[in-house]
């Protein structure tokens, strides 16, 4: 997600609780809320998709092999 939609969020939020949002407002605010989440969650997702956990036995597990089953 680029800059200027994180802005655009913040823009929305203030505005909210300042004036009051529009319902297209609330709906592209909405969207870009969404769109935020998702982003954040593949990015969770790509970095503990990297992580290996080292048991007590010394073997080495991959999270992101674990997960798929």
């Amino acid at each position: 997600m680029d800059e200027t939609k994180i802005k655009r969020i913040n823009e929305l939020y203030h505005k909210s609780q300042q004036e009051g949002l529009t319902k297209q407002e609330k709906e592209e605010q909405a969207a870009l809320r969404a769109e935020y989440i998702a982003a954040v969650r593949a990015n969770l997702r790509g970095t503990l998709n990297q992580i290996s956990v080292v048991e007590p036995d010394g073997s080495i597990t991959d999270l992101s092999k674990q997960n798929e089953n």
